[in-house]
């Protein structure tokens, strides 16, 4: 699988400033995606005046987040301890995914990393554009917190966007603390983190067995179908690696296309899956989607929303879907009986009244 550059990322390529040196170097490689870039940089900013779901009280927590995030980043990383502890590696991958749970994880797994699982290239920190990502840890300590479906239902709206923020938050925390915890026992550790990631989050999580990605490019979990937000620790500690897991996923979405008939920017392909860099998938049209993101004033969430397995879905029907199709019809009835093409709840629910 070819490795993804990151200054390719729409998050990296919103972040050229005009005439900066990082602005000049990529549309001179990629003079094609200039015109689309400039139009949608001059768009309101996600949570910013002008934006549909503007609101001069609620729109700021979510930046509040961000902010934060952005102020802890560079602590990522960090010096290791001199005195090395001895770490077996079932007692350490039992104990880091119990502390994982006790920081409020809900779902912990370890991956054997792979060369695909990180970036080719920074693209996200000017300081740091275009450096190639050349240092692999062996292991990846993949989680995900859970984000409130009643906050996410109501995606687009602002409460979509505070969800997601407050998910963000809570990952790059127990990431944080995991990886300096790891340092502390004298093992090399990085936390993978909204802004400062080296790694793609959900083919980590993915080859850990969390889940699968789906149609729209995110990952899908059993438990909490889309709802979640991720978060890695790179590591050289010596752990028990999961194994991945394949529970249907492909072929439930091939049947539901939900999600991309609900997509506002009709940026999730109807169609089968496509050969893409030597792997079959689905590919979102990235421009797109960002785009009503800038529009909207959040990062929109209605494809999180429409998922049936974000709506809690039986774990029995789940377990026989992939050997059963009637198990995934049963599924599509159960959900569409009761949200119909999707769950929306249009009562804001003012958490700053």
């Amino acid at each position: 699988m070819k490795r993804i550059d990151e200054r390719d990322t729409m998050f990296a390529r919103m972040g050229y400033k005009k005439d900066s040196e990082q602005y000049k170097d990529y549309y001179k490689r990629n003079p094609h995606k200039k015109q689309i870039d400039d139009d949608l940089r001059a768009l309101p900013n996600i949570c910013g005046e002008g934006t549909a779901t503007f609101h001069p009280l609620h729109s700021p927590f979510a930046d509040a987040g961000f902010r934060f995030l952005s102020d802890i980043k560079k602590y990522v990383e960090g010096e290791v301890n001199d005195n090395k502890v001895e770490a077996p590696a079932q007692e350490m991958t039992k104990k880091i995914k119990k502390l994982s749970k006790y920081l409020g994880a809900k779902l912990v797994g370890i991956a054997k990393m792979k060369e695909y699982h990180f970036y080719s290239h920074r693209g996200r920190n000017p300081e740091s554009y275009g450096e190639k990502v050349n240092e692999f840890h062996k292991y990846g300590i993949v989680f995900a917190v859970e984000m409130d479906r009643h906050m996410i239902n109501r995606a687009p709206q602002c409460e979509e966007v505070i969800a997601v923020t407050k998910g963000y938050v809570d990952a790059a925390i127990i990431g944080m603390w995991i990886s300096y915890y790891i340092r502390e026992l004298g093992y090399r550790a990085r936390n993978h983190m909204d802004g400062n990631y080296l790694v793609i989050a959900p083919l980590v999580a993915q080859e850990a067995g969390l889940g699968e990605i789906g149609r729209n490019g995110i990952l899908i979990t059993k438990e909490y179908g889309q709802r979640i937000r991720l978060g890695v620790v790179t590591t050289d500690i010596p752990l028990i690696v999961d194994q991945r897991e394949d529970f249907g996923i492909k072929e439930f979405c091939k049947i539901c296309n939900k999600c991309s008939k609900t997509c506002p920017g009709k940026a999730i392909p109807h169609g089968d899956m496509e050969l893409i860099d030597g792997v079959m998938r689905w590919k979102i049209n990235q421009e797109q989607c960002y785009g009503v993101w800038r529009r909207i004033g959040t990062d929109c969430g209605v494809c999180l929303s429409t998922c049936p397995f974000s709506q809690e879905v039986s774990l029995d029907l789940i377990d026989k879907m992939k050997n059963s199709e009637e198990s995934m019809k049963r599924i599509l009835k159960e959900y569409e009986e009761k949200h119909g093409i999707r769950p929306y709840i249009r009562e804001p629910l003012d958490l700053l009244k």
